[in-house]
């Protein structure tokens, strides 16, 4: 059995990927559970393209900077999202995967992995940047080991 997606995770991420999902309601939770999604269908790399594409148009879509887009988080956190799939039997929906690892919901996660100089700075934001502190776990499921990514 795998991880799965309710049609209402579906739902959720067509209305994000239109830009019908509203700006106000697009929290941490939402980005966790639309990494849920994304993973849910595709491997790690496939999924981290899908997610950062899907960020970048919905920015576009509601004439958001893009500079509100920042690479190294968004897939520290993907890479963090499948880490603890990996590590939490199957799941019905992105709801009980995220009520299961409620140590996901820290906002400040990333700074167990990488310096705030590190991670805030411009380079960061640009593309992704490797740990600086300690190493995100890599599980089979994804096809390139994040340290060796640019």
């Amino acid at each position: 059995m795998t991880h799965r997606c309710t049609e209402a995770d579906l739902r959720f991420r067509k209305a994000f990927e239109s830009g019908r999902w509203p700006t106000d309601a697009f929290d941490h939770a939402a980005h966790l559970r639309l990494a849920y999604v994304y993973l849910c269908a595709s491997d790690t790399d496939a999924a981290c393209q899908r997610m950062a594409d899907a960020l970048q148009q919905y920015l576009a879509h509601h004439g958001l900077p893009q500079q509100k887009f920042h690479a190294t988080l968004t897939r520290a956190w993907m890479l963090a999202v499948a880490h603890f799939m990996a590590m939490t039997p199957p799941c019905p929906s992105a709801q009980a995967f995220l009520t299961a690892q409620p140590r996901l919901h820290d906002g400040k996660l990333m700074l167990t992995h990488y310096s705030r100089e590190r991670l805030f700075s411009e380079p960061a934001r640009a593309a992704f940047m490797s740990p600086d502190i300690q190493p995100i776990p890599w599980h089979a499921s994804s096809s390139s080991r994040p340290e060796t990514l640019a």
